[in-house]
C-alpha cells in the first residue's frame, strides 16, 4: 500500500471507529421499567402499594436471593408484575431503598 492509501486507509478506519463508537453509545439500552425473565408469569399493569409489615426487597423471587435492603412497613412500592401472587417485582418509591428495583414477598403488600 503507498502512504497515501496508508493515511487515507487510517483516517477511513478511525472515522467508523468513532462512528460505531458513537452508535454504540447511544443504542437504545433496556427500559428502566423494563422486567426481568422471572416477570414472564403475570405482568399486572402497574399497582401502587405499601408495605404491610418490615420486609427484604429481594434480588429475585424467593428468600434464597440476596436482600437489597429493608422495607419499612408503609413503603410506597410499585407492583410490575407477581409470580403467581407469591412474590411482586416493582421499584421502591419511598423510604430509604427509593429507586432499587427488586422482588417483594406478596403477602406483606397491600393496595
Amino acid at each position: 500500500m503507498k502512504p497515501h492509501h496508508l493515511n487515507r486507509f487510517v483516517a477511513v478506519a478511525a472515522s467508523s471507529a468513532v462512528l460505531l463508537g458513537g452508535a454504540i453509545a447511544t443504542a437504545p439500552t433496556a427500559s428502566a421499567e423494563s422486567l426481568p425473565k422471572a416477570c414472564t408469569t403475570i405482568e399486572v399493569p402497574e399497582q401502587r402499594k405499601v408495605t404491610k409489615s418490615i420486609v427484604h426487597l429481594r434480588s429475585g423471587p424467593g428468600t434464597k436471593y440476596t436482600s437489597k435492603g429493608l422495607l419499612q412497613k408503609g413503603t410506597k412500592f410499585d407492583e410490575w408484575c407477581n409470580k403467581r401472587k407469591s412474590w411482586s417485582y416493582g421499584k421502591v418509591l419511598s423510604g430509604a431503598n427509593k429507586g432499587k428495583k427488586g422482588w417483594v414477598a406478596y403477602r406483606y403488600l397491600k393496595k
